[in-house]
């Protein structure tokens, strides 16, 4: 069933099966993603838990932050979404941009289990050309404002920056780029050694977006993790390997 609930002025959009006898798990999508993204992971749940996928602020029907967020402000409001729904001791299934929520939040809250799905949350390696196209960027942006002045040339830094960036970050919101920008930078390593939970990870062998070589590190730090990759398959491993993935974590929530 289609919900919304409004906290500290965020209306978030979710989907719930109701299903309140049942164990609950919550979904969190990717960036520029929506319910509708991972469905097919709704799906496998089903009739066996309780399956609540979430629009997260900025996306799907969910009504954007009121500020520039980080991981942390996400965090929270998953929290208290949490509270307000009376759930206890979750399952979290995290993809790319949501399993950096699912992993702070697990990280420091009594969760059942941990699914981590081409999960983001460490933060890239930056090469040379990296740092070469950031400090260029600025020096422009400043010439943009002292020749056209803070409005016009706010306009023009912000054309510039939709050019440069990823679809992700042309296709969002002019705050919503901001959001993504700060998010992609937080690195996550330092609370991963805290989650307790049961965790498994699940990885395209070909994921170019977060790197199977993430997915290595996360194992590591993270004290009860377990890994599994798919040859050929990418950052939407879930949906490149349908099969294969239901499999996987049919048996991990032994469903």
């Amino acid at each position: 069933m289609d919900k919304t609930i409004e906290i500290d002025g965020v209306r978030l959009h979710y989907r719930d099966t109701e299903d309140e006898h049942l164990k609950p798990v919550i979904i969190m999508h990717g960036w520029g993603c929506n319910v509708d993204t991972v469905a097919s992971i709704e799906n496998i749940f089903k009739g066996r838990m309780r399956v609540i996928n979430v629009d997260l602020p900025g996306h799907g029907q969910s009504s954007e932050p009121p500020a520039i967020w980080g991981v942390e402000d996400f965090t929270s409001m998953m929290e208290k979404f949490i509270s307000r729904l009376g759930l206890v001791r979750p399952s979290l299934v995290g993809h790319s941009f949501g399993g950096r929520i699912g992993i702070l939040l697990s990280s420091r809250n009594d969760v059942d289990k941990l699914l981590l799905v081409d999960a983001a949350g460490i933060k890239p390696k930056r090469s040379l050309s990296y740092y070469w196209k950031v400090y260029s960027f600025k020096a422009m942006k400043n010439t943009l404002l002292l020749f056209l002045g803070k409005k016009k040339g706010m306009e023009a830094v912000e054309k510039m920056r939709a050019r440069r960036g990823s679809a992700d970050y042309r296709s969002s919101s002019p705050r919503m780029r901001a959001v993504m920008s700060r998010c992609v930078n937080e690195d996550l390593k330092h609370v991963m050694p805290s989650i307790k939970a049961p965790t498994l990870l699940i990885w395209g062998e070909d994921d170019t977006a977060t790197p199977l070589s993430d997915a290595v590190t996360m194992k590591r730090l993270i004290p009860d993790a377990g890994l599994v990759s798919f040859p050929g398959c990418g950052h939407y491993s879930f949906l490149d390997n349908p099969f294969g993935f239901k499999a996987t974590v049919s048996s991990f929530f032994n469903l």
